[in-house]
């Protein structure tokens, strides 16, 4: 019932000066980790743009005969969250730098240990192009806990 999955990389030697070069290993967004660009963006998209949490996720991947852990997709979103902060920081810099600024406190509702409490998600937008600015438009997004 176990499978060996055998990645082979070629070696090329060269006949004249005998030195042995190999390519290099295929990229992986997270180090040490099996996933690669596609699903990881499937797994964020399915999480944050179509609200789909992650158990249903892991079972949609189990119909299809992959088997994926809540725990494991967990794991690869935070590590897909801290390998995208540095992008997540020039976005908000660029938001916040802008002269005018929009915000929106939109409240969601969060599960707690044993009822519902209100959550907050906060959106910061920049968009000078009305008004003849040469800076690119962009949306920063942040959720809180509370109103602090």
């Amino acid at each position: 019932q176990f499978r060996v999955i055998q990645t082979v990389r070629e070696k090329f030697s060269c006949r004249d000066c005998e030195s042995i070069t190999q390519p290099p290993a295929p990229f992986h967004p997270i180090a040490r980790g099996r996933a690669g660009p596609w699903l990881l963006s499937t797994i964020l998209t399915g999480k944050f743009a179509d609200h789909l949490p992650l158990n249903r996720q892991s079972e949609a991947f189990a119909r299809e005969g992959i088997d994926l852990d809540t725990s494991t997709l967990a794991d690869w979103v935070g590590a897909s969250t801290a390998t995208l902060a540095p992008l997540i920081a020039q976005i908000r810099a660029h938001v916040l730098a802008a002269e005018r600024l929009h915000g929106d406190d939109t409240t969601v509702p969060v599960l707690a240990k044993s009822r519902t409490v209100t959550g907050r998600l906060w959106t910061y937008v920049r968009d000078d192009r009305p008004f003849g600015g040469p800076a690119p438009p962009a949306a920063w997004f942040r959720y809180s806990r509370d109103r602090k």
